[in-house]
């Protein structure tokens, strides 16, 4: 990458969802220090709130929004990505990165659980998606990329619910990618291994020093939008360097 202060992304606008903390948040100040005007959302006001505050407070010139929005509902996605439209003067770039984490053997994993999972994780992406392709025509053009996991790839025991709809996100982001590659639209999927996150429940620590920082799959997003536009990196797959054994 080069230096930040290059602001290759001035007068782009991008929507981050799940934008008010760890990789969501990440991303958003990536973005923003590139020059990108930049709206965050998620369900929790305050959350968001204190992901504003923190957007506003750090370096880059772009413009900062923040919108309470659940993704798992198709009016409310349509709603978000109008609301960026509205704020942003356009939609340029969306990260589809909301998504939950609900572990447990299938005897255990409740019906509600699982539709959590699904709801957010693969149906969210879809209504996001949907809502923002006819805004990334009518501008010329865009970049969509989702937040997925190597959780598509690898399954797990106690991972019945989010691998499945992490897999089923990896198949969604290359036929999607597919559909609109014609319309200068580029669809990416980023798949992040273990990322030290308060993410499933847990909490950042040192201890998981080891994992994958929110900041390196924010650098990745941000690498991925430097390609040229002849070039189409369609899956980017990141892994600690040193896992624990």
């Amino acid at each position: 990458m080069t230096d930040a202060s290059s602001g290759f992304l001035a007068g782009r606008a991008a929507l981050v969802t799940g934008g008010s903390r760890g990789i969501g948040l990440a991303t958003a100040e990536a973005l923003r220090a590139e020059g990108a005007d930049v709206l965050v959302c998620g369900r929790s006001r305050p959350a968001l709130d204190q992901a504003r505050s923190r957007l506003e407070a750090a370096p880059g010139p772009g413009r900062v929004a923040a919108v309470a929005a659940d993704v798992r509902r198709h009016d409310e996605a349509q709603r978000l990505v109008a609301a960026a439209v509205e704020a942003l003067g356009r939609l340029d770039i969306l990260v589809n990165n909301a998504g939950v984490g609900r572990f447990a053997p299938i005897g255990e994993l409740s019906v509600d659980a699982w539709v959590e999972t699904i709801e957010t994780n693969l149906s969210g992406v879809f209504y996001c998606c949907r809502a923002a392709v006819p805004a990334m025509k009518r501008g010329g053009g865009g970049w969509i990329v989702n937040v997925s996991s190597l959780a598509g790839k690898h399954p797990f025991a106690g991972g019945v619910a989010y691998c499945a709809s992490k897999a089923g996100l990896n198949a969604l982001t290359e036929s999607l990618m597919q559909d609109v590659r014609r319309e200068g639209i580029r669809v990416s999927c980023v798949l992040p291994g273990s990322v030290n996150t308060g993410f499933g429940g847990g909490r950042p620590s040192p201890e998981m020093d080891w994992k994958l920082a929110a900041e390196d799959v924010a650098r990745a997003v941000v690498d991925l939008l430097r390609h040229p536009a002849r070039s189409l990196p369609s899956r980017v797959e990141l892994r600690p360097s040193t896992p624990r054994k």
